[in-house]
């Protein structure tokens, strides 16, 4: 049998070497986190870190990976929605209907590993993961707060609304 190291633990799995790590995790391994989206790479739904790098797991073949590899899923962020996106996720209700976002906090929480400091650039670069909803200003601005080493609960949005200028007739 083949073995991953997800989440901290060593797991066992049988899969054809071109099978997409996505499917181990949520098939095999009942990682339901990992959503599947495009299949091609392109939404981040599927998003995991695998060594500390976000990667998309639809198009990762699990004959790629070695025991060796550290792969954490969503589930493995933290054991109780402790991690520092997460709760400013949380914290400013980024999600709508929620299906991409496992996939935008593992993005989310990996570019912050590697730059704490995110500017809007590295955000630009680093949050390629598509949201149907919408929901990329809450996105950007939950990973400022974070940045910023913010209370996520005392970080509000500004956010105006078209026809909500000062003296305007309605």
């Amino acid at each position: 049998m083949a073995q991953l190291n997800v989440n901290g633990s060593v797991r066992e799995f049988e899969a054809e070497d071109d099978t997409p790590l996505l499917w181990v995790l949520r098939e095999q391994l009942g990682m339901t986190g990992t959503k599947y989206g495009c299949g091609v790479a392109q939404c981040g739904a599927c998003t995991v870190h695998i060594d500390g790098e976000a990667t998309r797991s639809c198009v990762m073949p699990v004959s790629a990976l070695n025991a060796k590899q550290k792969i954490v899923t969503i589930e493995g962020l933290s054991k109780d929605g402790s991690h520092p996106v997460q709760k400013a996720w949380a914290a400013l209700d980024v999600p709508q209907c929620g299906f991409c976002q496992s996939g935008m906090i593992m993005a989310a929480a990996a570019l912050l590993k590697h730059k704490p400091k995110a500017t809007d650039a590295d955000i630009d670069a680093a949050m390629t993961n598509i949201c149907r909803c919408g929901t990329y200003n809450r996105v950007r601005a939950a990973i400022k707060v974070v940045a910023r080493g913010a209370d996520p609960k005392s970080a509000g949005l500004a956010i105006t609304h078209v026809g909500d200028h000062a003296g305007s007739k309605a």
